[in-house]
């Protein structure tokens, strides 16, 4: 009696043994994925640049060098002038005024620059030298040759000014000098004249004899007809007696 029954009992073991492994299959946790292993390119550096000048003040018409280096950096250039240059690198500059130089270094991570001063002395303005013609220097340098009172006779200071004066004629050779003989108002004009031309006579004699030729010299008498000083003090007829000096033509 137990034998029919057998099919039935092996058909109900295999049900409960696919519900067994079904449920089991539902209850399993399911498995975490893995970390990813990407790693992502890494950022672009920003560029680097120094630029120098062996020498930063110079003078008008000379050169300068200049010397860079960069890093990272695609393109290079200089401004000013310059243009473009490579990564590192030497030029030489002339710059006609003072003059600021630019480099700028590009690339993916950016830019970046420096600058250099080159200074440009300024020269000092060229004043050029008054030339004083020959007329303002025999103003300037020739002296009369002073009298005492009614006397035709060189004193120890006309005597320095009359030897100055030969100095000076001595370095213009071709120069010719008239000497006027002058006097105070005091006296007649006939003796005031022969006065005159004794005292424009001694002062010729006296450049003779320092070495001015006779041939450049010429003695006249004007009295008291062209007085220098017109007051009537004995300082005024000082300044009246005396060898004057005057260029001819």
């Amino acid at each position: 009696m137990i034998q029919p029954y057998r099919p039935y009992f092996r058909t109900l073991l295999i049900s409960a043994c696919a519900l067994t492994l079904v449920v089991a299959g539902c209850n399993k946790k399911p498995q975490k994925a893995a970390p990813s292993t990407y790693t992502p390119p890494p950022a672009a550096v920003k560029p680097t640049v120094s630029l120098s000048a062996d020498k930063t003040t110079i003078n008008p018409g000379e050169s300068a060098k200049l010397t860079w280096t960069s890093t990272d950096a695609n393109n290079v250039s200089i401004a000013p002038e310059v243009g473009a240059v490579t990564a590192q690198g030497t030029t030489t500059v002339t710059p006609a005024t003072s003059t600021t130089y630019t480099i700028t270094a590009s690339g993916p991570g950016g830019n970046a620059d420096a600058t250099v001063s080159i200074a440009v002395n300024t020269p000092a303005p060229v004043t050029e030298a008054k030339t004083s013609s020959i007329d303002e220097l025999f103003l300037q340098e020739v002296a009369d040759a002073y009298f005492d009172y009614d006397s035709a006779e060189l004193r120890p200071d006309a005597r320095q000014a009359v030897q100055k004066d030969a100095a000076f004629f001595k370095q213009y050779p071709t120069m010719r000098v008239t000497i006027e003989g002058h006097c105070d108002e005091r006296g007649s004009t006939e003796y005031n004249l022969a006065l005159g031309q004794r005292r424009a006579n001694a002062v010729m004699q006296y450049l003779v004899s320092l070495g001015i030729p006779e041939s450049r010299l010429n003695a006249t008498s004007w009295g008291k007809e062209k007085p220098f000083c017109m007051e009537a003090t004995e300082a005024c007829y000082a300044k009246n007696r005396r060898g004057h000096f005057v260029q001819a033509k």
